[in-house]
């Protein structure tokens, strides 16, 4: 169902979320949070994504916020997340997320080298212990042969999977054949979330687990179809979005996760503001699964300027015209 536009928008605000620390190369998060007949949903696709690519995330929105998804289970496990940060700061970071025995380590980030993300892999396993589960994700940043490399270098701290280390699927399907014998499973990300065709990187043989995210693929309904249909692992992970985006991954977490992994949605805890009063974040390695109610004093506190409200909303203005005429197509 696409509700009307002035249904869609009719309680709609959008917000500017100061992060503690760099991440994903922005300092602060903008989003859209608005409210349908099931409660709060969010619109917030990178604002460097066309038109058509946030879609998706329209559908997702709509998804939410319009159909009643009963939830199936209480909680979820939840990794902690390190930006690309000295080694001196591991320890501080890995505090906020109490409970959390796995992490995810940003990997290759402009400006720092193979040496700087070792010393931070190293750091991670020795704050948190040998029987943590480890991840790395390098958001493709990596070529074939840099991501050999690197590999070859963080295979003996244990990594869990290394995500997205190289950008196309023939890339990475080419990585694990090379680095077949290091025991480093590949976990696909972007291949999966920018894809026209999620399952193509299954297919190909291209990945060990994909890394799958509510909002990219058009919504908890339309997600836990690909994850059927995958026939690998899949983790469930954020796309740093607010608490209310991240209910939205929690009840996909939550109906279609593989058990024994933790889900990416501890991400409430990098930033410094939130839409809620009672934000999403680890407790004892878990987050709950709920829908999220905002508070108008910091909707009102975290506001985004008018300049930037009127580009929010026009965009989903555009959006749903496309989802329109897709529907009477």
């Amino acid at each position: 169902m696409l509700p009307d536009l002035t249904d869609l928008l009719s309680d709609a605000h959008v917000v500017a979320l100061p992060m503690r620390v760099r991440f994903r190369g922005i300092t602060t998060r903008e989003a859209l949070v608005l409210r349908g007949p099931q409660g709060w949903t969010e619109f917030s696709p990178f604002v460097e994504y066309a038109d058509t690519e946030a879609a998706a995330w329209l559908r997702a929105t709509i998804d939410f916020g319009w159909t009643e998804h009963v939830p199936a289970a209480q909680s979820v496990p939840v990794n902690a997340t390190v930006p690309a940060v000295a080694p001196g700061a591991v320890e501080g970071l890995l505090a906020r997320y109490p409970g959390c025995t796995t992490a995810k380590v940003k990997v290759a980030e402009p400006g720092t080298t193979v040496e700087d993300d070792v010393a931070r892999v190293a750091e991670v396993r020795r704050v948190m212990g040998a029987d943590a589960a480890v991840r790395i994700d390098a958001n493709g940043l990596w070529s074939l042969d840099e991501a050999v490399v690197a590999l070859e270098r963080l295979a003996p701290f244990d990594l869990q999977y290394a995500e997205q280390p190289c950008r196309t699927v023939d890339e990475l399907a080419e990585l694990r054949r090379r680095i077949a014998g290091l025991g480093v499973r590949i976990a696909a990300d972007e291949s999966v979330r920018k894809a026209s065709d999620p399952l193509a990187v299954a297919r190909a043989g291209a990945a060990d687990v994909l890394v799958v995210k509510a909002q990219p693929l058009g919504g908890v309904t339309a997600a836990r179809r690909v994850i059927a249909d995958a026939g690998l692992p899949c983790v469930v992970s954020s796309a740093l979005d607010t608490s209310v985006g991240l209910g939205m991954g929690a009840f996909l977490a939550a109906a279609a996760m593989t058990p024994g992994y933790a889900a990416g949605l501890g991400t409430a805890a990098m930033f410094l503001g939130d839409v809620t009063s009672d934000p999403v974040l680890p407790t004892n390695g878990r987050i709950g699964v709920r829908r999220v109610d905002v508070s108008p004093t910091l909707l009102a506190r975290f506001a985004a300027s008018p300049e930037r409200t009127a580009w929010w909303r026009a965009r989903a203005e555009r959006v749903h015209a496309l989802l329109a005429a897709d529907v009477t197509a």
